[in-house]
Order: structure tokens, then C-alpha cells, then sequence
């Protein structure tokens, strides 16, 4: 359990072109140089205050918050035809229902799609983050 001052982390698995984006917007954001190592992976909290997580956790909570929307405007299929070995690990902070809202959506989205989570990750992302091209070349 966590207290109100810490963020919990989860895991999305996305196309690199979807965490290319991520770090990019942590570091105009937050400043935060080195995205893939950022959050310790050992780690399951974070405090709030720290420029990342804040950074993520606004993101997230925007995502549940349009979730309908972005449902709608994401692409599906460009995510399907990204290479299962491609996904990577995005580590994103967010406070603990946010988290748990943000997971109850994502997998509904995944079983209204019949798909995986990887897929259902990286179209919702992408179109969150508007401008991300889909799958990988």
C-alpha cells in the first residue's frame, strides 16, 4: 500500500516508437535524460514530487481521464503489426487508483479488441501522444 506522498509504478509494454515519445515528452518535461533507466526496477513507489513521476503521473491520469476518446481515435492495427519482440518496457508513476482505473481500462480494452495488452498499450498511448507513427520500419 502506498501513502498519499508516493506514486505506485507499472509496467506498459509499447513500440518504440511510443517510448521514443514517452522519453522525449519526460524530457521536455521533467528533464529527465535517461527514461529506460529512470525508475528503479526494483522499485514499486516513487515519491510524489520527483519531476518524472509527476511528469508520468499527470499523463496517466489525462489518459484515464479520455480513455473513451482515445479508444476511439487509436489505431489497432498499427499496433497488431508491430513485432512481438519489439515491445518495450515503459515505467510510468501514477497515484494508486489512477493506476488501478488505468489498468481496469486497458484490459477491457484489450478483451473488447481480443487482442494483448502490449497492442492494446501502444494504440492508446500513441494516440494519447498524438503524432507517434506506428509500427516501426
Amino acid at each position: 500500500m502506498t501513502s498519499d506522498d508516493r506514486y505506485k509504478l507499472f509496467g506498459v509494454y509499447v513500440s518504440p516508437p511510443v517510448f521514443d515519445a514517452l522519453e522525449t515528452i519526460l524530457y521536455e518535461e521533467a528533464g529527465v535524460v535517461d527514461y529506460a533507466n529512470y525508475f528503479e526496477p526494483t522499485g514499486s513507489t516513487v515519491p510524489v514530487g520527483d519531476p518524472g513521476a509527476d511528469a508520468t503521473a499527470q499523463l496517466v491520469a489525462d489518459l484515464v481521464a479520455d480513455f473513451a476518446d482515445l479508444y476511439d481515435a487509436a489505431d489497432f492495427g498499427a499496433a497488431r503489426a508491430v513485432d512481438p519482440e519489439a515491445f518495450e518496457l515503459a515505467q510510468l508513476a501514477a497515484e494508486p487508483e489512477t493506476v488501478a482505473r488505468a489498468r481496469e481500462r486497458f484490459q477491457a480494452a484489450a478483451t473488447i479488441q481480443e487482442t494483448d495488452s502490449r497492442t492494446v498499450h501502444t494504440a492508446i498511448l500513441a494516440a494519447a501522444l498524438e503524432g507517434v507513427d506506428g509500427p516501426e520500419e
